[in-house]
């Protein structure tokens, strides 16, 4: 086998799942890695488009014109009526007064039929008018409406049906003659909005010509609109086609005679609802339950349309509820909005439009509606409606005898029923749930009031759309009031529904302010028995109100929401403190006072602690609230400033942290500061540049500071662990941080500085081929100017712009690119000062002469940098949280998915474990696949249960199908040019797996979809550095000298990563918390060569050095004392070390001297020692047989 073939002997895999030894754990019980939400979805908030649900404007219609044209006693001469025909209007029989006293008595009937659904309108009677009455009148009206809607009630029973040519029929003053009206005329006397209500024999017609006079009126003001633009005259431009009609019938039909019937019958359905659907439906046949029910009993039918405890108040409630389910479910959208919930009037009216429809269809008279409605009077939810009306009746007369009580109807019940079973099948691609207006409606009732909320909460559980859906149909205004309830069973419900309309529509915030909605969630909050998931919406909510808000957060801070947040902090509910730290940071942005409030309470100290939480969204959530309390400052004072580099000093230390979130948001969070001392940073820029200029070309060296010379080609390392002096070479690392992001075309030299410090042309610096990462212990303080504060934040951002999540490195630039293009302004001003004889100030002096200085009012600058993490964090309640996942739903296809790889796992441990029984008597010399490799392996991984081994070169990694010999495709690691990869570990293998690659500078990267086909799918999952301060070093045998580089060994058990290499520590990484969890100091003067722990016991660490010692630490020590025993046998570099998982758990070494020594930990001495050929280079031992391999560079 030739150096760069890959040759592929058959290998054993685990053992069988029966045979697992103590300790172990199965698949089902294997905890997965970098599974969590912020690393399998995009870091971005609700995408999402609601629905409309908001009126633009709100309406109300306030003035009301009833214009009655009866003529009583007198028949128009185009209609022949029956005899007997029907007389009613307005529940009153004409003919039973003299003429005069019954047409006031049926107006003033009809003004209290309307003031029922609008109290406060101006009721204007107009009684067998002329047509200067109706002139006046209108105009009137319509100019003490302002821009509110006017209606206009039209009765013409008394006077012939309109002419086709849109006329209606009015008095002459002596009431001789009949008097035509133009729609046109009326037009204009009415202006828009209005309303118009005609009660009349071929109303259709009416209808009509208002919409032929409509256009024609814009046609009109369009022309007149181009004839005026020249004389700067401006016409009011008015759209009378949006103005509402409602006809009784069309416009070849005659109103219904029947004597049983009212003669208004329309107007009787749009006044009086239920008295005329009860009276409808007692003369309908084989429609009731009880047939002894008269007309008479009709009206005698007790209690008040308002009094829902009442027989006639139920029946009213439930008449709104299915006309309005009717409308929700038939009607467009938009057009249900703008008819049932922008005017009270309007949407009563309409309401009682569709039982016109279906009462005046039976007698063959359609009616008409402008906008025009799609037919409802077979709609399915009327039978519930004479459902209910029949138990009412059948309870009808022994409340008359008063031989029983009322038994309430069981709708509300039953809908609610209805609904829940539609919940627990519902989903966006089935249609929406018909009972959600009855929702609405029962959350009036104490009685089903719990339980509709509790429905209504997992309705909106199931996501956006789903809160779109409930607010359309009108259910803001509800839950808006029953925050003024004082029941405590109702508040984890309403904050549950309160989070999840926040989450999809802001704009509530103002609502909520306004009515002391806010208090509610305050109460909430401070509840210290609430449990700590409520508290959390509440926070949440809170959040959403104060964001953006300056009333909002006026409005907190008046509830001590700052107090109450702080002293929550220590929880043991992560998301509560996240959403904590997030309320904190929304509460004090731009917000002076929040912030005064917050120095006093401590509460940049308080939150100190949570940049270290195990979760990394609290983590981050404390970096933004600490990043928000620096930038919103406007007067900087002596205090502030202090405050201000406190806390950025704090936060130097989340650079190392593993997750890319924490990093994000500490770039952003550093941006405040950066503006706010802006001429600071680019002194410290400039100062750095200057040096660079006076040692002209002076390169990094290996000093006696501790600072280390890159130590092989590529130049991986730029510091050690010892502090930075000034001597250092920065100006060098502020052009290496560059070498990723900036451009090197069109470069300048700005005057004064060397080759090493070009600024492009933009002022960002160009590449220079210079890898740098410093470490936390360079960032301490030093004297001078490069000892101040701005000096440790841009050495904690130059090291950012060199991370390895690419997030983090283009927010790092974006940021630096400010404090250059700065530093490159102030370096040619000092550069022309200098030439003009002036003296440059002593680093850490007074700026004099003109340089920048510090405002002491400063201009806020609006931010150039910022991430989604807030966004996204709201995104979690816009999505099901009651929802079973899909990985524990045992019918959904991820769980079949999981079951499967589970299956073939066992499936392989069964093929795994008879091999290893036949390799006792067998040659192991089959060779299954080789190939050639694009390039030279530095280093290879099996998957442990797919046909796949991962190949990894200088910067890529090939990933082979190795039964069929298939390269399935090669990626890109990355990493800088001058590093390598060292190290690859399958994740999740028994599952979904995900490929870890390390390099020899120190950074982890973890990819997702490494092994697709195509690279489309391929996915970095996160990347962070996990070793800094990377030492070279040499080995004995090899052909060019190279240090290890990174070497690591994966425990899935723990979901712990042990890293090491070129370093002096062990560094043990929490991939769950994605923060280190222990350094391990390795005692050694040499590199870690190879590295395995006990998955077990998760105790012991066993470390293969290049002196040829082996070395044993237990990490349940102190670090001091962790080394617990020395291996001396070996005499050169230690190629691999294993710990066996089963028995008794032998240690396994190889050296290139060609021993291999099986040890028992126990003892100093090894029990077996094994004679390779000399020269070996490469060795594995298999995880769970006593099989091993070696490879042998001269062989």
């Amino acid at each position: 086998m030739t150096g760069e073939s890959l040759a592929v002997l058959e290998k054993g895999l685990d053992a069988a799942e029966e045979n697992n030894e103590p300790g172990e754990l199965y698949d089902w019980q294997l905890p997965l890695a970098f599974m969590q939400k912020r690393h399998v979805e995009r870091i971005k908030g609700l995408e999402v488009e609601t629905e409309k649900w908001r009126m633009k404007e709100r309406m109300k219609t306030v003035s009301v014109a009833l214009v009655l044209c009866l003529n009583v006693g007198v028949d128009p001469p185009d209609i022949v009526k029956t005899q007997p025909c029907a007389r009613l209007e307005c529940w009153i029989d004409p003919l039973s007064q003299p003429a005069q006293k019954a047409l006031e008595s049926i107006g003033a009937n009809l003004q209290r039929q309307y003031e029922r659904w609008q109290a406060r309108a101006r009721y204007k009677l107009c009684l067998d008018p002329t047509v200067e009455e109706v002139k006046k009148l209108c105009t009137s009206l319509r100019r003490n409406a302002k821009e509110e809607r006017v209606l206009f009630h039209y009765n013409g029973h008394g006077v012939p049906k309109p002419t086709v040519n849109g006329e209606i029929w009015v008095f002459n003053k002596s009431f001789t003659q009949y008097i035509p009206l133009s729609v046109y005329d009326l037009q204009q006397w009415m202006g828009t909005p209005s309303i118009y209500v005609y009660d009349c024999s071929c109303a259709g017609i009416i209808v009509d010509s208002f919409k032929q006079f409509a256009m024609q009126r814009e046609q009109e003001m369009e022309l007149a609109s181009m004839n005026s633009r020249g004389t700067g005259n401006i016409f009011p431009q008015q759209s009378y086609k949006n103005c509402i009609q409602l006809a009784s019938c069309a416009a070849k039909q005659i109103l219904p005679m029947n004597p049983d019937l009212p003669a208004d019958l329309f107007t009787s359905c749009l006044t009086t609802p239920i008295r005329i659907a009860l009276r409808w439906f007692v003369l309908q046949d084989g429609r009731k339950l009880v047939p002894n029910i008269t007309l008479d009993l009709i009206d005698k039918i007790p209690g008040q349309l308002n009094d829902r405890r009442t027989v006639l108040g139920e029946l009213n409630w439930i008449f709104t509820a299915i006309t309005d389910t009717i409308a929700w479910n038939t009607l467009p959208r938009e057009l249900f909005q703008k008819l049932f919930r922008q005017d009270l009037v309007v949407a009563s009216l309409f309401r009682n439009f569709l039982l016109a429809e279906r009462i005046m269809r039976s007698y063959d008279c359609t009616p008409i509606s402008s906008p025009k409605l799609p037919p409802t009077h077979q709609h399915p939810m009327w039978q519930a409606w004479d459902m209910a009306l029949d138990i009412c009746l059948s309870q009808l007369s022994g409340i008359l005898n008063g031989a029983e009580i009322y038994r309430h109807s069981l709708f509300f019940a039953e809908q609610l029923t209805a609904f829940q079973v539609w919940l627990s099948h519902g989903s966006q691609m089935r249609s929406p749930p018909e009972q959600l207006p009855i929702v609405l409606q029962v959350l009036l009732s104490q009685v089903h009031r719990l339980r509709a909320l509790e429905l209504l909460g997992r309705f909106l559980d199931l996501g956006p759309w789903a809160v779109s859906l409930a607010l359309s149909v009108g259910i803001f205004p509800y839950v808006l009031k029953l925050l003024q309830s004082s029941a405590r069973e109702l508040r984890p419900l309403l904050v549950f529904i309160w989070a999840k309309i926040l989450a999809v529509d802001t704009t509530c915030q103002a609502d909520l302010v306004k009515d002391n909605g806010h208090k509610y969630f305050l109460s909430v909050l401070s509840d210290s028995c609430m449990p700590a998931e409520h508290r959390t919406m509440a926070a949440f909510v809170l959040t959403m109100i104060v964001s953006s808000y300056p009333a909002g957060q006026e409005a907190v801070l008046q509830g001590n929401l700052i107090s109450l947040c702080l002293e929550q902090l220590s929880d043991q509910h992560a998301l509560l403190r996240q959403w904590l730290c997030i309320c904190l940071g929304r509460i004090w942005y731009d917000c002076d006072m929040a912030r005064g409030y917050g120095v006093r309470d401590n509460a940049h100290i308080k939150l100190n602690p949570l940049l270290t939480d195990e979760v990394p969204e609290v983590r981050a959530a404390a970096v933004y609230a600490l990043g928000t309390f620096m930038s919103n400052t406007t007067d900087r004072t002596d205090h502030a400033n202090a405050i201000d580099h406190g806390i950025a000093m704090q936060l130097i230390n989340c650079i190392q942290d593993g997750s890319p979130l924490v990093r994000k948001e500490l770039i952003v969070a550093y941006q405040g500061i950066v503006f706010q001392f802006e001429n600071q940073f680019a002194v410290v820029a400039a100062q750095m540049l200057e040096e660079e200029r006076l040692r002209d070309g002076s390169s990094i060296s290996h000093s006696e500071t501790g600072t280390l010379s890159p130590g092989r080609s590529g130049m991986r390392q730029a510091q050690s662990a010892a502090s930075l002096q000034p001597s250092s070479s920065r100006a060098n690392l502020l052009a290496s941080a560059t070498s990723s992001s900036a451009s090197s075309s069109n470069n300048t030299t700005i005057p004064g500085s060397s080759h090493g410090s070009n600024f492009s042309s933009d002022g960002s610096l160009v590449d220079l081929g210079l890898r740098h990462a410093i470490s936390s212990s360079a960032i301490s303080p030093v004297g001078g100017l490069y000892g101040s504060v701005y000096a440790n934040i841009w050495k904690a951002l130059l090291s950012l712009v060199c991370d390895a999540y690419p997030e983090v490195t283009e927010l790092a630039t974006t940021l630096m690119n400010v404090i250059r293009q700065k530093a490159a302004t102030c370096t040619l001003q000092r550069t022309r000062r200098r030439s003009a004889g002036c003296t440059l100030s002593a680093p850490g002096s007074p700026i004099k002469e003109g340089m920048v200085t510090e405002d002491a009012h400063h201009v806020k600058k609006e931010p150039v940098i910022a991430t989604d993490f807030v966004p996204w964090c709201c995104r979690y309640f816009s999505q099901s949280v009651m929802k079973v996942p899909d990985d524990h739903d045992l019918e959904s296809d991820p769980h079949h998915q999981r079951q499967w790889r589970f299956d073939r796992n066992q499936a392989m441990r069964d093929r795994a474990q008879e091999q290893c029984r036949m390799a006792s008597f067998l040659r192991l010399d089959d060779q299954l696949f080789i190939n050639k490799n694009p390039n030279v392996p530095t280093c290879m991984k099996f998957h442990p249960f797919e046909p796949l081994i991962c190949v990894a070169d200088k910067d890529g990694v090939s990933t082979w199908n190795w039964e069929h010999g298939v390269k399935l495709n090669y990626f890109y690691n990355k990493n800088p040019k001058f590093s390598n990869i060292s190290t690859l570990e399958i994740i999740n293998g028994h599952d979904c797996s995900l490929l870890l690659t390390g390099t020899d500078d120190g950074a982890v990267r973890v990819w997702r979809n490494y092994y697709s086909e195509s690279n489309l799918d391929l996915e970095l999952v996160t990347a962070w550095q996990a070793l800094s301060d990377m030492l070279p070093s040499s080995r004995a045998f090899g052909v060019r000298n190279t240090g290890s580089g990174m070497v690591s060994s994966w425990e899935q058990e723990s979901r712990y990563l042990y890293v090491t290499g070129d370093v002096r520590v062990i560094r043990i990484w929490d991939t769950h918390q994605e923060q280190k969890a222990q350094d391990i100091p390795t005692q050694a003067n040499s590199c870690i060569t190879s590295l395995t722990c006990d998955s077990v016991n998760q105790s012991l660490i066993v470390a293969g050095c290049g002196d040829g010692l082996v070395r044993l630490y237990d990490r349940r020590l102190s670090p001091v004392d962790s080394l617990v025993l020395t291996l001396r046998e070996h005499n050169g570099w230690v190629v691999k070390v294993h710990l066996q998982r089963h028995g008794d758990g032998k240690i396994i070494s190889g050296s290139v001297s060609g021993d291999v020594r099986i040890w028992d930990p126990r003892f100093s001495e090894s029990v077996m020692t094994i004679r390779a050929a000399h020269g070996l280079t490469a060795m594995d031992v298999h995880e769970y047989s006593d099989l091993m391999a070696w490879y042998n560079c001269q062989a």
